[in-house]
């Protein structure tokens, strides 16, 4: 029977069926194959009690916050920013492009919308200073990963719900990775820049830069009580959220007074669409691990990992690979629900600190936005942008190469990761 169930899960998925709508199909098939009848009547609950959680409450409100923030003209204004601190070095819009990503990184948390954001500015500005659309493309899509690791960050959320791990802790953690993804890519582009002699930008006065750091100050609020808020214990991370998406709406009508009424709505039903696509994905893939579970198939996992080797080194090792194959193939969120319970208790037989874990697994499926064939990143950004999808996959191929190595980085320097939450006590 499981076999049956695995070749339906497969065909759906190569059929070009949403994931979520795969999962769910693929579950309530096995149901109907099994003829357990209280599994079924048991289906609407398990889909309500997956979503049942006071932490996937961020997700909507920081979504809220991304879209009050586009409404309100903060996020163009970050991007100048970036663009007169760094748009005088030769390639200086490659360097903009990846800073302006990690400033948006602190306040959207989704790499798909940051993703989709950024090709809109930065693809067009980088084509009129003469650099290929295919490497703007992959540029953009590449920086755009650093948005679930950098908090506030969609994908920690739900891991720390799931895993019962501190959404704090698990959001400093990522600062550190955050940071080392920044420097991977600068470090990328000026070896490529030097290559291809990328263009150079007129240095900017100090007027401009006093203007321009006096304009983006107000936008820079909305990352800072964010973290703040964290770090000082004043407020959870979905209250932190709220908070966000009020500052937002605060600076945007008051400061910017760009964000009119008459965008309201439109921005309310973006953050619901968004958010409903999410939740509906989790709702589906926590039946799947319901399934997964009755089939005691974490217990094969975690039997077969531990015959493998009692190494933790290599256990991680083994993970990398195996989640890395797995983004392929399989949406991140998707992935991460089915997988969380079942390597939660492999962390207890490895000694591996659940926040460290954490990063490592939900850095891992990110890059799977940028690994054919499923690649959601590649789909979103050869759309808008309108490049070839073979050609995307091709310039985007250094970047990937490059994040792998951060990745196992990360991996193996458990401390860097641990450093601020153990240092603020998350």
């Amino acid at each position: 029977m499981s076999m049956v169930v695995i070749i339906l899960f497969f065909v759906f998925l190569f059929m070009a069926i949403p994931i979520s709508l795969v999962l769910g199909m693929t579950t309530i098939l096995y149901f109907l194959m099994e003829g357990n009848g209280t599994l079924m009547q048991s289906t609407p609950m398990r889909l309500y009690s997956g979503l049942d959680n006071f932490g996937l409450l961020a997700i909507p409100l920081f979504m809220l916050a991304g879209e009050l923030m586009n409404g309100g003209g903060i996020t163009t204004r970050l991007v100048k920013f970036a663009k007169v601190l760094f748009g005088h070095v030769r390639g200086g819009l490659a360097y903009v492009t990846i800073v302006s990503n990690m400033f948006l990184a602190s306040i959207l948390g989704s790499a798909n919308a940051q993703a989709a954001m950024m090709s809109k500015i930065m693809v067009p500005e980088m084509e009129r200073e003469g650099y290929k659309k295919e490497f703007s493309s992959a540029l953009t899509l590449a920086s755009s990963i650093v948005a679930p690791i950098i908090p506030p960050s969609m994908i920690f959320i739900i891991y720390g719900t799931l895993s019962g791990t501190s959404i704090g802790g698990l959001f400093m953690a990522g600062i550190v990775p955050g940071i080392l993804y920044g420097i991977g890519f600068i470090t990328l582009i000026s070896i490529i820049g030097y290559k291809y002699n990328f263009h150079k930008s007129e240095r900017a006065t100090w007027k401009e830069i006093f203007k321009s750091t006096f304009n983006v100050l107000p936008a820079l609020l909305v990352p800072v009580i964010i973290i703040g808020g964290i770090i000082s214990g004043a407020f959870t991370a979905t209250e932190s959220a709220a908070i966000a998406s009020v500052v937002a709406y605060i600076v945007g009508t008051f400061f910017y007074r760009e964000l009119k009424w008459r965008k309201i709505p439109e921005i309310l039903i973006n953050t619901v669409v968004t958010s409903a696509t999410v939740t509906f994905l989790i709702a589906m893939a926590n039946i799947f691990g319901w399934m997964i579970a009755f089939e005691q198939i974490p217990q094969a996992i975690v039997s077969g990992m531990t015959s493998l080797s009692d190494n933790p080194f290599v256990f991680l090792l083994l993970v990398n690979i195996f989640l890395l194959l797995l983004g392929a193939v399989l949406d991140g969120i998707a992935a991460l629900i089915i997988l969380v319970p079942v390597f939660m208790p492999l962390l207890t037989v490895y000694e591996i600190d659940p926040i460290h874990f954490g990063v490592i697994i939900c850095i891992n499926l990110t890059l799977g936005l940028l690994t054919p064939p499923v690649g959601t990143g590649l789909f979103i950004v050869s759309s808008i942008a309108q490049v070839r999808f073979e050609k995307l996959v091709r310039s985007v191929a250094p970047f990937l190469i490059m994040g792998v190595l951060i990745l196992f980085v990360i991996t193996y320097w458990e401390a860097a990761i641990l450093f601020i939450p153990n240092w603020l006590g998350l």
